[in-house]
C-alpha cells in the first residue's frame, strides 16, 4: 500500500520522519535530516520536497506543502498523481471558533469547507462553485481508526467541521461569522483544499488538527514552543494510525 502524511509546515514533518527512520536524531531539523538519510529517499517535484520511506512493508511518501490552499491542492495532487498513494493522512494545528475547544486539543474533521470561497452573487451558498459542494466529507474509516488509536492512548480526540482559507483569521467577528455560517469548530489554511483534491480523485483521506489557539489563551502563549510540542504528539497519533492501516 502506498500512503501519504502531509503537514503545512517542515516542523509539522519533521517529527514523523524521525519516527519512520529512527537512525534520525528527534531534534533533528530539516538540514540534518537531508545529510544524514538512511531509509528515507527524497524526491524533488514542482519546488517541493517529498520524502519516501518504506514502513513495514509499505511505501510512505511525507510532505509539507508550505502554507495555503494552492500549496496544499499541489502537494495533494503530486503525492497522490505521481506517487500513487491510496490513503492521505494530513496533520496540523488549527485555532478554535468553537469555545469548548482548548488549546491543545486535537480535532478530527469530519467534514471541511473553504470559509473564503464566495460567489454568492451568483445566487450560490458561501463555500460553494457549481459541480462542487460546500463540504467534503473525509473517510469514516480513518475517523474510526483515529478513535481507536485514541482511546488506546487515552486521549479525548474531538471531532467537528474545519473551515479553511486563505488568510490567518484574527478578527473576532469574522470568526463568529464563519462559525455561524458554517457550523464550524476550528480554522486553519490547507485542509479543505487537500479534501477536495482527494475527493476527486476518490482517495480516503483524515486531517487532525491540533488547537494552537482558543478564546481563552493566555497572551505568554508561545506559539513556536507549542508548535514543536505538538508536531510529536501529532507524529506519534499518526504512526499510530499507520500501524494499524498496515496491520
Amino acid at each position: 500500500m502506498r500512503i501519504a502524511i502531509m503537514g503545512a509546515m517542515v516542523e509539522e514533518i519533521e517529527p514523523i520522519l524521525v519516527r519512520l527512520d529512527p537512525a534520525l536524531s528527534p531534534e533533528s531539523e530539516l538540514a540534518h535530516i537531508l545529510q544524514n538519510m538512511q531509509n528515507i529517499r527524497l524526491h524533488t517535484i514542482a519546488g517541493n520536497r517529498y520524502f519516501e520511506a518504506r514502513y513495514k512493508g509499505h511505501e510512505i511518501f511525507v510532505a509539507y506543502s508550505k502554507i495555503g490552499k494552492v500549496f496544499a491542492s499541489l502537494t495533494a495532487s503530486v503525492l497522490i498523481e505521481h506517487f500513487k498513494c491510496e490513503k492521505l493522512l494530513f496533520s496540523g494545528v488549527a485555532g478554535a471558533i468553537n469555545e469548548e475547544l482548548k488549546i491543545g486539543d486535537l480535532i478530527a474533521a469530519t467534514k471541511l469547507c473553504q470559509h473564503d470561497l464566495d460567489i454568492t452573487a451568483f445566487g450560490h451558498p458561501y463555500g460553494y462553485v457549481p459541480e462542487g459542494k460546500v463540504y467534503v466529507e473525509s473517510d469514516a474509516n480513518l475517523r474510526r481508526i483515529a478513535q481507536e488509536v485514541a482511546k488506546e492512548k487515552g486521549i479525548a480526540l474531538k471531532e467537528g467541521i474545519i473551515a479553511t482559507g486563505d488568510q490567518f483569521i484574527a478578527d473576532p467577528a469574522r470568526k463568529e461569522w464563519i462559525r455561524k455560517t458554517f457550523d464550524a469548530d476550528a480554522l486553519e489554511m490547507e485542509g479543505a483544499a487537500v479534501a477536495v483534491v482527494c475527493d476527486a480523485y476518490d482517495v480516503p483521506f483524515f486531517v487532525l488538527r491540533s488547537i494552537s489557539d482558543a478564546a481563552d489563551m493566555d497572551a505568554s502563549f508561545d506559539f513556536d514552543a507549542f508548535l514543536k510540542s505538538s508536531s510529536r504528539i501529532s507524529a506519534d497519533f499518526i504512526i499510530s494510525m499507520l500501524d494499524r492501516i498496515v496491520a
